[in-house]
């Protein structure tokens, strides 16, 4: 009777057993799926390029590429400028006609940015080494020699993507320049037909009226320069002040 009983209570068992692992196994894959979630989400961007809604005022999405300067490679970030001004001069490609007149503009006045605190950087879907290559050639054959300031070399074009000026058919940048404030927020977007070079006065000009705004909380007529008048936009009349 009570091996009966003994043989009666062991499938009983068993099968309890089966269920609890059954339970365990179940468990323990929900779990896993949770874990690979978790691990997605902590290495995955906050957004894709794809998503980045990029307008004036929006923050300037980060970056960390590579870049020559001075005929030397290095690791450029946009972190490196924080506090200052930042002009990233986003342009088809090395070697070509427009892209070195304006590269090599720039270059020649470099020294105005910095009094004003402010950066300049270039950036092409071109490599490192044909940027190397650029600097090293003299510019009575297509070369800009040795410029002041970095060409960042976006040959993955996913700087290109995130700023959203690439142009996917041929994979170069367009030509478009973006002013980013002291605080990392974009504050000028200017894209050029790629016939058309731009203007290093115009530049200096929109981050001078920028930094004025900024500084006294005024707005800036049209051709406004540093000297010349300013508007009060809470008085609605001419401010006589002076930057």
């Amino acid at each position: 009777m009570n091996v009966a009983r003994a043989s009666l209570k062991r499938p009983r068992q068993e099968d309890e057993v089966e269920r609890r692992k059954k339970v365990q196994h179940r468990v323990r894959r929900e779990e896993l799926s949770m874990e690979v979630e978790e691990r997605a989400s902590s290495t995955a961007p906050l957004q894709s390029s794809q998503d980045v809604d990029l307008h004036v005022g929006a923050p300037a999405p980060h970056f960390t590429c590579d870049a020559v300067l001075d005929q030397k490679f290095k690791r450029v970030s946009l972190e490196d400028y924080y506090g200052k001004f930042v002009v990233i001069l986003f342009y088809p490609m090395d070697f070509t006609f427009v892209c070195p007149t304006e590269i090599m503009s720039f270059a020649k006045r470099i020294s105005e940015f910095h009094a004003i605190g402010c950066e300049v950087l270039g950036c092409s879907t071109d490599s490192k080494f044909t940027h190397l290559a650029w600097t090293q050639t003299p510019r009575a054959e297509g070369g800009v020699d040795q410029i002041t300031f970095p060409l960042l070399a976006d040959k993955s074009m996913s700087l290109s993507r995130k700023y959203r000026v690439l142009n996917e058919a041929e994979g170069v940048a367009y030509r478009t320049l973006i002013i980013i404030d002291d605080k990392r927020k974009i504050r000028e977007i200017i894209a050029n037909d790629n016939s058309v070079g731009r203007s290093v006065d115009e530049t200096l000009r929109l981050i001078q009226a920028l930094q004025f705004a900024d500084k006294h909380g005024q707005v800036c007529p049209a051709g406004w320069k540093p000297g010349d008048k300013a508007i009060d936009p809470n008085e609605k009349k001419m401010d006589f002040s002076r930057a």
